[in-house]
């Protein structure tokens, strides 16, 4: 009995390292390739080389980052097979139909357009070449729709019944707009964006920090903190509501991110209190100390003064998530998120007195040194936010229907060690190339010296050759 509930936890280890590996590079695939084609886009509308060469730049930075989101995505879907078979065969109705639409999205759709956008230069049209980078940047928020849909089915499961050991679809309206998804994809997809913004943001100020091509990277700079400073409050926005459907169908996961243990106090009056930091107990019962503000969690989830948040002594103790880690995580992506706001602001501020123009960007050197910190951040949020979203969930595998010992495939413990093992390395490996790459062109900088991509569509049209003169065409188009 120990070996098996040994084997389930390696299981589920493997399965949070392959994950939390993983979600490093969709969000910021996605991100990017929207701020790729709104400057692609610029560059076509001014016909500014300085927005071109950033997007040649930065378009190389995706491509690593692409690629490394395809190889661990890859290994994340055989890793349902093998480590959670069991879950797999039992949701496939739903889950694989739903995982079979983020691959028409992203192996199908996708990839016949990255191939236009990475080698089009200079072969296809201008405006034909900006239509393949919209349909990239389109085709990865259509596959992270998906995925996110499949996540929140397993945090409300909606549209199913589970019958003879399989999840059949009885609704699929409601599978695919289960309550979580309504605010859990825009979430996700706007911290994308953020992330997106803050990496674009932290290379020009690296660059511009180094007295590097200040007037190509002030034009990236500029606009990525005007645009953080609307979009990393809307994410806060975002994430308030979502902490309210949490707190309507997931009680048990609401109390653990705020390590609630109590409905009540003792003297039978609401427990309202939030806990800002604190340390579970011996027993896992309550906090052995804590700092809290009275009325602080009604305020955040109910916005009444003494509204009722249900604890975790009102969930049965086999039902209960881990408290600690969802709990300081959840704190880590609250602080994270709130000093984004705060940069988003100071940029702002700056900007709104000319301070970021080209001239001036550079003596400001403490808010590029912040930027480029900054560039870390959301990266540490989107983690934080994960874990809290998948441990939260536990003891289930889908909420309330299938526990997560009964999802895992059944293996030995030096099988489940092995699969930890190898993926691990795997991850490991991709991890510290994506960084070797990263560096390698970063040091290289902006290729501001080969000629601007023509128009291909216009190659025959430029070409000053007299009507009556076949032979001054090239060999291959001569009339024969």
């Amino acid at each position: 009995m120990q070996s098996n509930a040994l084997a389930v936890f390696l299981s589920r280890l493997d399965f949070a390292w392959i994950t939390s590996m993983h979600i490093l590079y969709p969000p910021l695939t996605i991100g990017l390739a929207a701020l790729l084609f709104l400057a692609e886009w610029r560059w076509v509308r001014s016909n500014d080389e300085h927005w071109y060469r950033l997007v040649r730049f930065f378009e190389k930075l995706f491509i690593v980052n692409f690629a490394a989101g395809v190889a661990t995505g890859i290994t994340m879907e055989m890793a349902f097979g093998i480590l959670y078979g069991p879950f797999s065969q039992a949701a496939g109705p739903f889950f694989g139909q739903v995982l079979g639409y983020e691959t028409i999205t992203a192996f199908m759709y996708e990839a016949g357009f990255i191939g236009l956008m990475i080698f089009g230069w200079g072969k296809i049209s201008r405006k034909m070449h900006l239509f393949a980078t919209f349909n990239v940047a389109l085709s990865s928020s259509l596959s992270a729709m998906w995925i996110l849909d499949a996540n929140s089915w397993m945090q409300t499961p909606a549209g199913v019944v589970l019958k003879d050991g399989f999840f059949q679809v009885v609704d699929w309206g409601a599978a695919l707009l289960n309550p979580d998804v309504l605010l859990g994809f825009p979430h996700m997809l706007l911290a994308a964006f953020e992330l997106a913004l803050c990496f674009a943001a932290a290379v020009s100020a690296w660059f511009i920090l180094k007295g590097q091509h200040v007037a190509l990277f002030q034009r990236a700079l500029k606009p990525s903190i005007l645009a953080l400073a609307v979009v990393a409050p809307l994410q806060v926005y975002l994430g308030d509501g979502l902490g309210r459907v949490v707190a309507d169908d997931q009680a048990a996961a609401l109390a653990a991110m705020e390590g609630h243990y109590h409905t009540y106090n003792p003297d039978g009056s609401v427990d309202t209190s939030w806990q800002v930091i604190g340390w579970p107990n011996a027993a896992g019962d309550d906090f052995a100390w804590s700092i809290s503000i009275p009325h602080a969690l009604s305020l955040i989830e109910t916005h009444t003064w003494n509204g009722k948040v249900t604890g975790l002594d009102d969930i049965p103790a086999q039902d209960r998530p881990p408290v600690l880690i969802p709990f300081y995580s959840f704190r880590v992506m609250v602080a994270a998120g709130g000093a984004l706001v705060l940069l988003g602001f100071w940029g702002a501020w700056l900007a709104l007195r000319g301070r970021l123009s080209a001239e001036r960007v550079s003596r400001h050197r403490w808010f590029l040194r912040a930027v480029i910190v900054a560039g870390f951040l959301p990266y540490i949020s989107v983690w934080c936010g994960w874990w809290v979203r998948e441990i939260c969930r536990q003891p289930w595998v889908v909420y309330g229907l299938m526990r997560t010992e009964d999802g895992v495939s059944h293996m030995g413990v030096l099988e489940a060690a092995l699969w930890l093992a190898g993926y691990m390395a795997f991850e490991i490996v991709v991890w510290a190339s994506v960084w070797y790459f990263l560096a390698k062109l970063m040091r290289m900088g902006p290729d501001l010296t080969s000629p601007v991509a023509a128009d291909g569509h216009q190659h025959l049209g430029e070409l000053e050759v007299p009507k009556h003169d076949p032979d001054a065409l090239p060999s291959y188009i001569r009339p024969i």
